[in-house]
């Protein structure tokens, strides 16, 4: 059975992603939150409509209606949700290619669900079948809500006018192909649109946030000033120089976050971020009276800190931003504009803009395909005695993170070094050890 990650549950849809699972997902989640309506949204992959049924199946089976919202960034939903004060699902595997789905949960404040109300709907899901409801729910078409994300996206403070800004935004075939443009148009900014045509098996296929060249490309070939890229839904951004070079989500959240100090709305003057992040992030935002919190991988570690210590902003390297003075969740689109608004305020070009927001630390990030069980890997003293004793030697100018995906069947593989080719060597030797 499959289980809550990191984000949801996913896999290859038709196969481990199945419609029964689908629709007894469903009927646990009625009776776990036990809302009478729900809203759902899917990005733009050929088995969402089936996968989106068989859920929304599910919720009616047990006496819950369904609000229907189509073709939507998965940020988009956790905003109806809190705006509507009900909770809903986005069927969606993010920048995985295609073929696989997924199913998030939100709750009705607009932000993922507690562990234990995961743990709750785990425990019905590895139950028998649920009795049949005294009532059915209906599903009812509410495409005419995403005009509502649309216009919240068009109208935040934070940004103010992008007339003159010149930009190239990938959209990855995904859920803001059909939005991207309108709202970013809505500030002044000349638009250039690229992979925003999706057939059901291009999301995420050589585009997006996870395969930048052909954004570099034509940021360059149409002189743009940022090129911008968003993953198959949405809830991440990373950014494209004038030059083409990647601005990645640690570059983003150092603009993102001089600019938000800059203007009294960096609470606390303090970031959250998770182990993932280059060490340099930090060193930059230290040395600017910005303090660090670090967490585990994942943007639900980095909203629990953020809600813990009450701040306006998080992220992750990967391009998942929080901006908690606006949204609730990660939200690429709406990443995007702030960027594009700290860098007019800095009144740099976006290469300069990057430069001096921080200096990168060498870095080297490896995914080992691991079927097994991976976390037994990584706890085999061969693993453990590899990883210390490589510690030893990077010493505080460097360091490594080994962990399972919470995502993919991988492990993944992350060092730091003070120079590329130290950081490369530690990295193909403790893969070697990790392959056996």
């Amino acid at each position: 059975m499959l289980e809550f990650g990191t984000d949801g549950v996913r896999g290859r849809a038709n196969s481990e992603l199945s419609v029964e699972f689908a629709q007894k997902l469903g009927q646990s989640v009625a009776v776990a939150l036990g809302s009478s309506t729900f809203v759902v949204g899917r990005d733009t992959r050929v088995s969402g409509t089936m996968l989106e049924a068989a859920f929304a199946a599910g919720l009616c089976s047990q006496g819950a209606s369904v609000l229907d919202l189509g073709v939507i960034p998965s940020p988009g939903v956790a905003f109806l949700c809190s705006k509507l004060r009900l909770p809903g699902a986005v069927i969606s595997a993010s920048h995985n290619p295609f073929f696989d789905n997924g199913i998030k949960i939100i709750g009705a404040a607009g932000s993922k669900l507690s562990t234990d109300v995961e743990a709750e709907i785990e425990a019905l899901l590895r139950g028998g079948a649920l009795p049949a409801a005294e009532r059915v729910g209906t599903i009812s078409g509410a495409t005419d809500l995403v005009d509502d994300y649309v216009s919240f996206l068009c109208d935040i403070d934070l940004v103010g006018s992008l007339s003159g800004m010149r930009l190239v935004i990938d959209s990855g075939h995904g859920a803001a192909s059909h939005l991207a443009r309108r709202v970013f148009e809505s500030y002044g900014a000349q638009v250039v649109m690229i992979h925003d045509a999706p057939d059901g098996t291009n999301i995420n296929a050589q585009s997006g946030s996870t395969h930048l060249g052909s954004l570099q490309e034509a940021v360059k070939l149409e002189v743009a000033d940022l090129g911008l890229a968003f993953d198959g839904d949405a809830d991440r951004a990373l950014a494209v120089d004038e030059q083409g070079a990647v601005i990645d989500g640690d570059y983003i959240m150092a603009i993102i976050a001089s600019y938000l100090k800059a203007k009294g709305q960096l609470r606390h003057s303090t970031v959250a971020v998770t182990v993932m992040s280059n060490m340099g992030l930090g060193m930059a935002l230290r040395s600017r009276g910005i303090s660090v919190i670090e967490t585990d991988v994942g943007d639900r570690n980095v909203v629990e800190a953020m809600v813990r210590h009450d701040l306006s902003l998080g992220g992750e390297q990967s391009g998942h931003i929080i901006i908690a003075e606006v949204a609730t969740t990660g939200d690429g689109i709406l990443t995007g504009l702030v960027l594009c608004a700290a860098l007019r305020a800095s009144g740099h070009k976006a290469s300069q803009a990057a430069s001096v927001a921080m200096s990168r630390f060498p870095q080297v990030l490896e995914n080992i395909s691991f079927p097994g069980d991976a976390r037994a890997r990584l706890a085999a003293t061969e693993v453990v005695e590899a990883i210390r004793s490589r510690a030893e030697e990077l010493g505080e100018e460097g360091r490594i993170l080994v962990r399972a995906s919470g995502t993919e069947p991988v492990i993944r593989v992350m060092v730091e070094a003070r120079s590329a080719s130290l950081a490369r060597d530690v990295a193909d030797a403790l893969c070697k050890t990790i392959r056996g």
